[in-house]
């Protein structure tokens, strides 16, 4: 019984500490990002705000000064300014309404997140691969798929 109280109270603790998932909205778009996802990858917060409002030059600011990019099967390895006429065209074709980051994963200096746009009525896929360069995350691999 006493092990049953004990692993109840730490098992309560756990719980109450979990808060439930963030939203924020902001114009142009909405970004859902879980409190636990916001605490080891605050480097995505602006970047999935950058998505969900469709805005690719400050986007362009988190690209590596080379970086590969696949939008709607179209592969290229770009530099950070081909990059973001890339994605400005994307985003001029198809408007996002809103983007989560479904799942995040990483080591020692890279990320990687996948995420759901919804763009132009369309729902897309976005793979986004980042490695620590100079002090910061840069992003080395951004891919736009239809879903």
């Amino acid at each position: 019984m006493k092990h049953f109280r004990i692993v109840f109270a730490v098992l309560s603790a756990l719980l109450a500490g979990i808060p439930a998932a963030a939203q924020k909205s902001f114009a142009g778009g909405v970004v859902n990002v879980s409190a636990s996802q916001a605490s080891t990858d605050d480097v995505l917060i602006p970047i999935s705000k950058y998505i969900a409002s469709g805005n690719a030059e400050a986007l362009s600011a988190w690209f590596a000064d080379n970086l590969e990019i696949a939008i709607l099967s179209r592969e290229s390895d770009a530099s950070r300014a081909q990059a973001k006429q890339i994605v400005k065209t994307f985003f001029d074709n198809y408007t996002p309404r809103s983007f989560n980051i479904d799942h995040t994963s990483g080591r020692a200096g890279m990320k990687y997140a996948l995420g759901t746009l919804k763009a132009g009525g369309e729902t897309f896929t976005v793979t986004i691969f980042l490695s620590f360069k100079v002090n910061t995350y840069k992003i080395q691999h951004l891919k736009i798929e239809r879903f």
